[in-house]
């Protein structure tokens, strides 16, 4: 188990989604109001950036800019085509006013791929 210290939490904004590497680790840290979560940041149809697209704030998921895919946030399933595999999320909490996200051997990504 590894934990990554991200960011000030401060230092995101609002509902929104924010791209972050971390020690070979590709995240997409997800902001809604008081709460924090994070995923990987590669598309499991293509490799684009998840951060990049637009975030839902009333569904939780996070579409991909390019193919528009979405993904649910909490639990990385998509919730349209063309993507038909998931992304790995991670336990993302906010200690200090500092985002952590907890990555384990089993959710480890490398530029944002499942490993």
């Amino acid at each position: 188990m590894t934990v990554l210290d991200v960011c000030a939490f401060d230092d995101l904004e609002p509902n929104s989604a924010q791209r972050f590497d971390i020690d070979g680790h590709r995240l997409a840290i997800v902001r809604f109001d008081d709460d924090v979560f994070a995923m990987g940041d590669k598309c499991s149809h293509a490799d684009f950036s998840l951060a990049e697209g637009e975030l839902d704030v009333d569904d939780r998921t996070l579409e991909c800019w390019k193919h528009g895919s979405t993904f649910s946030i909490d639990s990385g399933e998509p919730t349209c085509l063309p993507a038909t595999k998931s992304v790995p999320v991670f336990e993302a909490a906010v200690s200090g006013g500092r985002v952590q996200v907890t990555i384990t051997t089993d959710t480890a990504v490398s530029g944002g791929a499942s490993a």
